[in-house]
């Protein structure tokens, strides 16, 4: 297959919309439904319902409710459970919406691996900031974290769109950041070795 330059651009905008719904599901897909409504983003076949009325009335109730949601202690942990099946499927979706002119054959193992996989590294890194913050604080940094996982899925939804290859280079950079800080939080900064007692 020859790859586009066009091509590349949409592989670069699905992927920063995947990583985008790692931080919140529904505000991503929303504004990627908006910029398509207005002319600034086409769409796939078989994704054209993604800028429909009835789509965009319910994404926008959606991503109302998730926002509002991560505000409440305590849902806040639960929806980051509940939430990760529905987050993969999201970023498949995010990324697969986008990929125009790419034959599906290449379109859906990207979108199904990287896409997906770019949505969970991005959650699950989320995740563990939300579990340590609310365990080093009791839960009242927590909604400062919702503001930040807010503010990040709509300016990284809207960096892809109007940017995608340096979106792409944030997402790689901010994956990178995740797991890293993913990796300390799990397994620890590495414990300095007991001192041998001295003689006297």
């Amino acid at each position: 297959m020859d790859v586009s330059i066009e091509s590349l651009l949409s592989i670069a905008l699905g992927l920063g919309l995947a990583a985008a719904t790692g931080f919140r599901i529904f505000v991503p897909l929303l504004i990627a439904g908006l910029a398509a409504r207005f002319g600034y983003l086409p769409l796939g076949d078989g994704f054209q319902w993604l800028a429909s009325t009835p789509a965009l009335a319910m994404l926008v109730t959606a991503a109302i409710a998730e926002t509002l949601a991560y505000y409440i202690p305590g849902v806040d942990h639960a929806l980051d459970v509940i939430a990760s099946p529905a987050t993969l499927a999201a970023g498949v979706v995010a990324s697969a919406a986008v990929m125009v002119d790419i034959p599906p054959t290449v379109m859906w193992p990207l979108a199904i691996i990287a896409g997906g996989g770019a949505a969970g590294l991005t959650k699950g890194s989320t995740a563990l900031l939300r579990a340590k913050s609310g365990a080093m604080t009791g839960g009242l940094a927590n909604p400062v974290v919702s503001t930040v996982e807010t503010v990040g899925a709509t300016g990284l939804a809207i960096l892809a769109i109007v940017v995608p290859v340096l979106c792409l280079i944030a997402v790689v950079a901010l994956l990178y950041w995740g797991t890293r800080k993913a990796g300390r939080l799990i397994f620890g900064r590495g414990r300095t070795p007991p001192q041998a007692p001295t003689g006297n």
